[in-house]
């Protein structure tokens, strides 16, 4: 009924082998939605979408002269991962975080990485996210990265790729767990039926985690979430975590430190924090150190870290891993580390630095995507098949002025996925995957993550900023 009429059009498509053929671990689902009328189906989107304006699930657009609130899009029908599959991208993505703690642990200290050449010193030292500050710094448990969302896709043989990896301050997985209630009320009965894991313990898992690189454990350490405040495009997800943890939400002015501690202004006083999951980047933590004209920071933050007295996730300096240039040498560090191939490969990509490759990106620009080091959420971004000749000319002089600011990479032909479009029905929409993975005592993946997909036609840009919306995501327990 709802996919008649539906098409692949040469794409890897999640749902569909071919017109007509649902892939097994789609069946229960497609036969569930087939036995929906269309006004059923509308109501419960309806329903769906009148749940997260109620909540406040919503997202900032900074660009937007229309004003900035938003409800995220949602699309009732989810993307879906059977267990095999799962497996295998839970034992790629603990690899690739594994390397990535482990390099960031080297760079601030003995920087063996850069001393036997498998990564030249300069791109390292040159990032504007390596901290010097953090050199000869011990952090708790010697873990960097404590929550990380890792960006995938698929190509056209439905092959798993590592996009990026978000290593500072990754959001949206509020959106996974608010995602999951809304489908849990609007098809009650479905997921036992389809056997679907959970992801609610995503909370319990982090908190564990924080009290974990607490500097104390011989009382209940107290933790905190730092926020940048009301204007922040993810200030409903920082409220909805310190909700879902019990612990305490604050902004810059509500801590100071004394004695190299970190205290909470309390209407009893002041009271020591131990823990801080920082929702800020490190450009505006500090003001002492870093941006002296930040006022969401802490002044004398570092000093702190610098004195064991303070567990901050992310830590400081994590966002040299971020750099998309250090992206091309992830695989590299997973043999120089842990002595294994990649699990999960990276995109083919180009390093206009490199004089093997600078010729080539200059002259297919046309032909590639290019990529800003150190911009997120779609922007600094050229889309060369289908950008102006202003777009592509602005990108080859700025490539020319500062090479080491840009990747560049082939276009991939991102899966698809069948997405309700209003009066056109259910048509293909392209679509890639973050899951969320919390490094801890050990390292958890919540089973499942934030599936984004293009709502515009053609589109390949999935980030909400530039139009996208989302998918709940379902990790089944079989095949």
């Amino acid at each position: 009924m709802h996919f008649d009429n539906y098409t692949t059009d040469g794409f890897f498509d999640e749902m569909f082998e071919a017109p007509g053929k649902v892939r097994p671990h789609y069946k229960v689902l497609a036969e569930r939605f087939d036995r929906l009328s269309d006004e059923e189906f509308e109501e419960k989107r309806q329903a769906v979408d009148l749940s997260f304006l109620r909540a406040g699930v919503t997202f900032t657009v900074y660009s937007d002269n229309q004003g900035t609130e938003r409800i995220m899009p949602f699309d009732l029908i989810p993307r879906i991962i059977p267990a095999g599959e799962w497996e295998l991208l839970e034992r790629g993505l603990k690899q690739r975080l594994e390397a990535l703690n482990l390099f960031l642990h080297d760079i601030y200290h003995d920087q063996k990485i850069l001393k036997d050449n498998v990564i030249p010193p300069s791109y390292v030292l040159s990032s504007k996210d390596f901290r010097r500050e953090m050199v000869g710094v011990d952090v708790p448990r010697n873990i960097y990265i404590h929550i990380c969302g890792t960006d995938l896709i698929r190509d056209d043989k439905g092959q798993y790729l590592v996009l990026e990896d978000n290593g500072r301050c990754p959001s949206g997985v509020s959106y996974v767990l608010e995602n999951r209630a809304a489908m849990r009320r609007a098809f009650p009965n479905l997921f036992p039926a389809a056997g679907v894991r959970p992801v609610e313990h995503y909370s319990e898992d982090l908190l564990k985690m924080l009290k974990y690189i607490s500097p104390v454990q011989d009382r209940e350490p107290t933790v905190a979430i730092l926020t940048p405040g009301v204007y922040n495009s993810a200030y409903f997800e920082h409220c909805f975590l310190a909700r879902q943890m019990g612990v305490e939400i604050v902004e810059g002015r509500d801590l100071v430190v004394r004695d190299y501690k970190v205290y909470m202004r309390t209407t009893k006083g002041l009271q020591q924090v131990d823990v801080i999951y920082r929702r800020i980047n490190d450009d505006f933590l500090d003001p002492s150190v870093f941006n002296p004209d930040s006022l969401l920071g802490v002044p004398g933050l570092l000093n702190a870290v610098r004195a064991g007295n303070i567990g901050l996730a992310n830590a400081i300096g994590t966002g040299v891993a971020d750099d998309k240039v250090m992206y091309y040498f992830v695989p590299r560090m997973i043999k120089y580390y842990l002595d294994q191939d990649p699990i999960l490969p990276n995109v083919e990509t180009y390093l206009p630095s490199e004089k093997k490759d600078y010729d080539f990106v200059i002259n297919n620009l046309d032909k590639l995507v290019v990529k800003s080091a150190n911009e997120a959420g779609g922007y600094g971004m050229l889309m060369g098949p289908w950008a102006s000749k202003e777009e592509i000319a602005k990108f080859h002089d700025d490539i020319q002025k500062n090479p080491r600011n840009y990747i560049a990479q082939n276009p991939i032909s991102l899966s698809r996925h069948p997405t309700y479009c209003g009066e056109a029905g259910f048509e293909g929409r392209h679509i890639d995957l973050r899951p969320y993975i919390i490094c801890g005592e050990d390292i958890k993946i919540t089973p499942g993550g934030l599936t984004r997909v293009a709502l515009r036609k053609g589109s390949l840009v999935v980030n909400s900023s530039q139009g996208g919306g989302a998918k709940d995501t379902w990790v089944l327990y079989k095949e």
